[in-house]
């Protein structure tokens, strides 16, 4: 908040688009770092008779509430006054009262953007970025680096175009560099929604989690098939999954419980996200068989 106030003032003083579009993008980062503690405060509430999964989706509702403020107030608001600008310009004065400002802003915004580009780095492990983004289910960690990021390009994008239009007493540069600087939120607001929106609308757990429930269930004695391995993120930390079992015929009910039971302990422990498991036991029909990934198959 501090930043805007600044950016704000040196746009007051300057007469410069590009920091006034600059200090509303600070408004709406500073906002956003809110709803998100917000989230995480509200995700953390105990399931009760209304929500019995929990309360984690909340991060992920307030999680896409930030993309789309990210869209309205900062790409939008950026866009309109630079074209307002672009066809009305003002002179820009005492330019280099800005570029401290953005200097200091770049300095604070790096040191903000290289912390969380280290937490993320190690969350990662030996995923690409991109693929990292995908699979993440705690929108906070990237949500963070990339407003950061947008954040830092928005202020070089800004510096450049005072600086052109400084140097051919030209203020439509100025005007461009909202309008690019909305561009760049734009485009940052549309990855932070469609990955916020798969995970509000539920997202299955990583593969190695779903391949290891399925290796775990199918090594039991007394299963002979395993089928259908759903999953579904409940919150970041909180995984839901229901699998369909065939067990041995052979066995008694009172076996099949027994062996339910050390299903869900050994998951438990191998398994720590996976705060519920579900198990349906599923027979194949007379004269029918049960192949070894769970689908059912007319015998030769």
């Amino acid at each position: 908040m501090g930043i805007a106030v600044s950016k704000f003032g040196a746009a007051a003083f300057t007469g410069s688009s590009a920091m006034l579009t600059e200090g509303v993008h600070s408004v709406v980062d500073s906002s956003n770092q809110l709803l998100l503690l917000w989230g995480r405060k509200a995700a953390r509430r105990p399931a009760d008779q209304f929500h019995p999964f929990g309360y984690g989706r909340e991060l992920y509702f307030w999680s896409f509430v930030v993309a789309v403020l990210v869209f309205a107030l900062g790409a939008g608001v950026s866009v309109y006054e630079g074209i307002i600008h672009i066809l009305e310009p003002e002179e820009a004065v005492s330019p280099y009262v800005a570029y401290a400002v953005l200097g200091i802003a770049f300095l604070l915004e790096g040191g903000s953007t290289l912390e969380a580009f280290k937490e993320f780095r190690t969350s990662k492990g030996k995923l690409s970025w991109v693929q990292a983004i995908r699979r993440s289910k705690d929108p906070p960690t990237f949500i963070v680096l990339l407003e950061n990021g947008a954040a830092m390009a928005g202020i070089l994008v800004a510096a450049v175009g005072l600086a052109l239009s400084q140097v051919t007493d030209n203020p439509f540069f100025d005007g461009a560099a909202s309008v690019v600087i909305g561009g760049i939120l734009g485009f940052t607001a549309f990855v932070l929604a469609y990955e916020s929106k798969a995970l509000l609308i539920g997202e299955a757990a990583d593969p190695d989690i779903i391949a290891g429930l399925r290796t775990l269930v199918g090594g039991k004695s007394g299963v002979t098939a395993v089928g259908e391995v759903l999953t579904v993120h409940s919150s970041p930390d909180q995984i839901t999954a229901m699998i369909s079992v065939d067990f041995d015929d052979e066995q008694s009910a009172r076996d099949v419980e027994r062996l339910v039971w050390t299903i869900e302990r050994e998951a438990a422990e191998r398994f720590p996200l996976v705060r519920r498991l579900f198990i349906r036991p599923r027979g194949s029909p007379p004269g029918l068989e049960v192949e070894p990934n769970g689908s059912v198959a007319e015998p030769n």
